[in-house]
């Protein structure tokens, strides 16, 4: 029985020293394989890239020349922009887009490749929820969605005030000097989805907000917009001496609170006028432009 147990123990033993090298051999073969593959696909790879280089290196030389040359003296500045801003804005691009796809769960060729299913769904709720917002989380909603919306077209419309994109873009707006309500949406498309539709959209999309404070909101908006371009201060509502303003002389007043406006000081022109001094709630009956008129012209 000895002999027998030690003649088994011996059997597995070499078995198992047998399993050990053929699994040896077996890892040996896929690493030298995937090691001879893979040297092959980098001299491939580097021989089209040198290849590529030296068609285009004179042009990449000649482009870091120039910007030599534009900040010689200041490399500094360079040092700068190669070190952190360009870094920064690869960051911010990817993650970016993941942002996008963590709160819309869209696209989904994206999406569906998350590693902790059900983690980090998308951030805002169902707009169609059973329970109603109470009026004061609408109340804080609102403010919060002002803010977002003062910030985002104070920024875009200034924006779309610079030469490059005035001519060609913002310039079919101010086709008004004199608005009428019904232009408060005349725009160029770029225009209507970049400084219209993103600064009213963005706050309900940030809070996740129930469809009735999204309602509310984009209905008020839209009121408010047409009020700023209707070409009439009328009593109880609120003045549209500002963007009045704005069309008349086109580089003051491009906020809607003009808050950002006084921290800019590009409403310094506008602070001089009577348009300034009318520029309150009317509660009565008699028109400012009665009440407070402009300033008789000076004769030549």
């Amino acid at each position: 029985m000895k002999g027998e147990a030690r003649s088994m123990g011996q059997h597995d033993k070499s078995k198992q020293e047998g399993h050990i090298w053929g699994s040896m051999r077996r890892t040996a073969f896929i690493l030298g394989s995937g090691l001879l593959l893979f040297v092959a696909f980098w001299n491939s790879v580097t021989w089209h890239l040198q290849r590529f280089w030296g068609a285009s290196g004179y042009f990449w030389q000649a482009q870091w020349e120039r910007l030599l040359s534009t900040y010689e003296g200041k490399e500094w500045i360079l040092y700068i922009i190669g070190a952190t801003h360009v870094p920064s804005l690869c960051f911010w691009t990817f993650n970016g887009l993941l942002l996008v796809v963590d709160t819309t769960g869209k696209p989904n060729f994206i999406s569906r490749y998350r590693i902790q299913v059900g983690k980090n769904e998308p951030w805002w709720g169902d707009p169609c929820r059973r329970e109603l917002p109470t009026f004061h989380w609408f109340l804080l909603e609102l403010a919060i969605f002002t803010l977002i919306e003062e910030v985002l077209f104070y920024y875009s419309h200034r924006l779309l005030h610079h030469p490059i994109f005035y001519k060609k873009i913002h310039k079919k707006h101010h086709e008004w000097t004199a608005p009428i309500g019904v232009i408060s949406l005349y725009a160029h498309p770029i225009e209507h989805v970049a400084s219209n539709m993103l600064p009213a959209m963005a706050g309900p999309i940030i809070m996740g907000s129930h469809l009735s404070s999204i309602t509310m909101w984009f209905s008020l908006a839209l009121i408010i917009t047409t009020i700023s371009h209707c070409g009439y201060h009328l009593p109880f509502l609120p003045s549209p001496e500002f963007h009045d303003y704005h069309h008349l002389k086109f580089t003051q007043c491009y906020g809607v609170l003009g808050v950002l406006d006084h921290l800019h000081g590009t409403d310094t022109q506008f602070k001089q006028t009577k348009a300034y001094e009318r520029h309150i709630l009317l509660l009565g009956f008699t028109p400012l432009s009665e009440s407070i008129p402009d300033s008789p012209k000076k004769m030549e």
